[in-house]
């Protein structure tokens, strides 16, 4: 899935997207509310994050903003703690507001909840625990190695989309990854020969997909 973290602070953009691209999220960036109007004519994005103290257009601005012009949950992140700025922040649009500083784990819990990512997935006999790491075919549980279950969870993360190999490489193996893009072919067919080989769809030119 795709979130989009609107912030002018480029140390929290990327302390986000690390946190982000680490739970397997598609992460796009911008640091003022021009370039995610921007972002947004191009790409289908799930979820904004956005910081609402911001030189420009502020985040309450842009959530009016993207509001009029695109369909999307929104996550107000931000240092200013008062309710009324909860208040306000919620009334103008936002779903969901979160205080800096704030705990990872409660904000993936937070954005997993709000993109209503369930933590059980089904897949015709296929049932995927994604908190525990744990696949069952056939109520029979599968032995997964580590980079079988974290493509798995992309896919199903992004079910009913394209990911390209670059973006599983990215997802999976990491930016720094210097090996070659048969490498996802070879562990998708050995991910398919466990979970069964119509479960994961070849687009020829455009990546994978697990169809919803």
């Amino acid at each position: 899935m795709k979130i989009l973290v609107v912030d002018d602070s480029p140390e929290m953009v990327t302390i986000l997207t690390a946190y982000l691209k680490k739970a397997h999220f598609e992460v796009y960036t911008a640091l003022n509310g021009r370039d995610a109007l921007a972002i947004l004519e191009t790409e289908k994005i799930d979820l904004l994050i956005v910081d609402w103290m911001m030189p420009e257009m502020d985040g309450i601005e842009i959530i009016q903003t993207i509001k009029q012009v695109a369909d999307l949950k929104i996550m107000m992140l931000t240092a200013k703690s008062e309710i009324t700025d909860e208040v306000e922040s919620l009334t103008v649009g936002a779903d969901e507001f979160i205080r800096k500083p704030f705990d990872p784990q409660v904000l993936l819990l937070r954005i997993k909840r709000l993109l209503g990512i369930d933590e059980l997935h089904h897949v015709g006999d296929l049932v995927v625990d994604m908190k525990n790491h744990r696949v069952w075919k056939d109520k029979v549980e599968l032995q997964l190695t580590k980079k079988e279950y974290e493509l798995l969870n992309v896919l199903l993360l992004n079910r009913g989309r394209n990911v390209t190999r670059e973006q599983l490489i990215d997802n999976v193996w990491g930016l720094d990854y210097e090996g070659v893009d048969r490498t996802v072919d070879t562990h998708i067919r050995r991910l398919r020969e466990k979970i069964g080989a119509d479960t994961i769809t070849t687009r020829r030119g455009l990546g994978y997909c697990i169809e919803k």
